[in-house]
């Protein structure tokens, strides 16, 4: 299993912002979250939403620092990544 983050370029709230997903287990993403401070709240059906603050400490834990790109593409190989059409119910 490797957990991953991307880098953070989505703005929000006076902050940037990155995506933080498991390429293999949901559980393991909750507890690596949950170890490294991130609230259950910044949990959005597949990844946890992180500001570029955490990304130092979540990649010195353990997390592999890679582009949206990859991520995304880890994310779908997966299994785990939910569509935007099951985000809207469809």
């Amino acid at each position: 299993m490797a957990l991953l983050v991307d880098t953070a370029m989505w703005p929000a709230h006076g902050r940037l912002w990155a995506h933080l997903v498991s390429d293999s287990d949901i559980d393991e993403l909750h507890a690596f979250a949950a170890a490294h401070g991130i609230p259950p709240r910044a949990f959005d059906r597949d990844h946890y939403d992180v500001p570029a603050d955490a990304i130092p400490r979540l990649v010195a834990g353990g997390a592999e620092a890679v582009s949206g790109r990859e991520l995304t593409r880890r994310l779908i190989a997966s299994g785990l990544r939910v569509t935007a059409r099951e985000r809207r119910g469809r």
